[in-house]
């Protein structure tokens, strides 16, 4: 965890705090966005896709302020080496919040569709999976909180769990797609879910990333932990 020394002008280590709030209220957003959209999905709610989707103008117009608010002391305070990484680092963070919010309103919009199909097959996978991406918000928010590195550390190496089980659920989505046409149209869609939830997963660890690199002035390996590319195999029907 960083402890940064204040400044001299007590109304720079404000707006410092302020821009980290900024950040940790829209994280609180899209958290929560990603909760519904699990929601929406396992209990087959379309009040939660709903609420999902409307909360995603409220995650852009945090953006839009926090740019504004970057331009601003980086314009009149001109900071440098910590305070300028954590300054430019936010904007990178607000970023993949704003692309996690999207993501989240995608699944949420997939889930109303899903809910008209009876699916023959357990979404346990995919629970499982969101349940461990929540996961994954819920500490890098947290970290971004409190500037604590070593817990984006454990957010960053969290990737390869999830990356993993959503290649297990791509393979058996293809097979329940090849075994019944009648299949295609709802697997298809969760197939996208599936990856909106392992892109929010990749964003999160993109955060991780910025975060340990504003607070501790170097970078993570340049390779993060991975799954398998099976998913980007070409799949051959059986013959």
């Amino acid at each position: 965890m960083s402890d940064a020394p204040e400044h001299l002008v007590k109304s720079y280590d404000q707006e410092l705090k302020r821009l980290r709030n900024m950040m940790t209220q829209m994280g609180g957003i899209v958290e929560s966005q990603v909760a519904l959209a699990a929601d929406a999905i396992m209990q087959r709610d379309a009040a939660s896709a709903t609420r999902a989707v409307e909360e995603d103008p409220k995650v852009n117009a945090l953006e839009r302020e926090v740019e504004t608010f970057v331009i601003r002391l980086l314009a009149l305070r001109q900071p440098v080496a910590g305070d300028l990484r954590q300054i430019v680092a936010a904007l990178k963070i607000t970023g993949d919040l704003e692309r996690i919010g999207d993501y989240a309103a995608n699944v949420a919009k997939r889930s109303i569709v899903l809910a008209q199909f009876s699916l023959p097959y357990s979404l346990a996978g995919l629970a499982h999976m969101a349940r461990l991406v929540q996961g994954q918000l819920k500490s890098i928010i947290d970290a971004l909180g409190d500037n604590d590195a070593e817990k984006a550390t454990e957010v960053w190496r969290s990737d390869q769990v999830v990356d993993d089980i959503y290649n297990a659920l791509f393979r058996e989505l293809i097979t329940y797609m090849m075994e019944d046409p009648r299949n295609i149209t709802p697997c298809t869609h969760l197939l996208f879910i599936a990856k909106n939830l392992e892109r929010i997963g990749d964003h999160a660890t993109n955060i991780a990333e910025n975060l340990y690199y504003a607070v501790k002035g170097e970078s993570l390996p340049d390779t993060r932990p991975k799954g398998d590319t099976s998913a980007y195999a070409v799949i051959r029907p059986r013959e």
